[in-house]
């Protein structure tokens, strides 16, 4: 799988490309293109064929100009990919964004991210360890703190448990992804493959070397009709997790009372 790393191109072209900062005024005719069409055209090139079919050269034949001219513009590939993440994370406030309590909001937040990893599978091919500092990455980071702001909880700890349901998700959303991914490139469901290999498992399969295994299995194949369901492991996985969080914040807030006392 195609890996890429976002931060890794010139710093001063990729934050003058995410915040909009304009080029000094130039004469002759206007411009055919511009860097938000130019992104459009990338991201719906790595939704369709991910980050292995993305090229300057690719970009500007969808756009039907030449690779050149795409220069003018963005200055390579690292930089439109930060511009690529950043757009994505893009949104329209709901009415019900700051509605119900953390949990909720946070849940929310949660399954907007996968959402969004299952619409743009190429995220999971992005490292962010340097994160993209846009203003739509910037603006869903403030989102998520806010989400758990007023629990008592210091800086370090909101960013500690943010950061916790977004590592969750990113690594649930894969499984799914991956599923999807398989049965485009592989021409058959999971189904299917399973038809065809449980045979010749049968043949080499000991239960009773493998007791746990065979028994939780065979339980899992009959309820999911496949080895697994990404979406229902999400589902339950995100539950567990709130969970933990709402252990901590209790403790949290027991603690903080104790403290308060004379």
């Amino acid at each position: 799988m195609t890996t890429e790393y976002s931060g890794s191109g010139d710093p001063k072209r990729s934050m003058e490309l995410l915040w909009g900062v304009p080029d000094r005024p130039r004469r002759g005719p206007k411009p055919k293109l511009t860097v938000d069409r130019i992104v459009r055209a990338a991201i719906e090139i790595a939704d369709r064929e991910g980050l292995a079919g993305l090229s300057m050269r690719r970009v500007a034949d969808e756009l039907g100009v030449t690779a050149m001219s795409l220069y003018t513009y963005v200055p390579g590939k690292a930089e439109l990919i930060d511009v690529m993440l950043d757009t994505v994370h893009a949104r329209t406030a709901r009415p019900d964004d700051d509605q119900g309590d953390w949990r909720s909001r946070l849940e929310r937040l949660a399954r907007e991210n996968w959402d969004r990893y299952r619409r743009h599978p190429w995220l999971l091919q992005v490292s962010t360890s340097l994160p993209v500092l846009g203003p739509n990455s910037v603006a869903k980071y403030d989102r998520e703190l806010t989400a758990v702001a007023g629990l008592g909880l210091t800086d370090i700890e909101m960013d500690f448990l943010v950061g916790l349901v977004a590592d969750y998700v990113h690594g649930a959303v894969r499984g799914a992804v991956e599923a999807a991914q398989v049965q485009q490139r592989a021409g058959m469901t999971v189904q299917e493959w399973w038809e065809r290999f449980a045979p010749l498992l049968e043949q080499v399969f000991d239960p009773e070397r493998y007791p746990v295994a065979a028994r939780v299995g065979a339980a899992a194949g009959a309820e999911h009709s496949a080895p697994a369901d990404p979406a229902r492991s999400f589902e339950f996985g995100l539950q567990r997790v709130l969970d933990g969080i709402e252990a901590f914040v209790r403790a949290r807030a027991a603690e903080q009372g104790l403290a308060e006392r004379p």
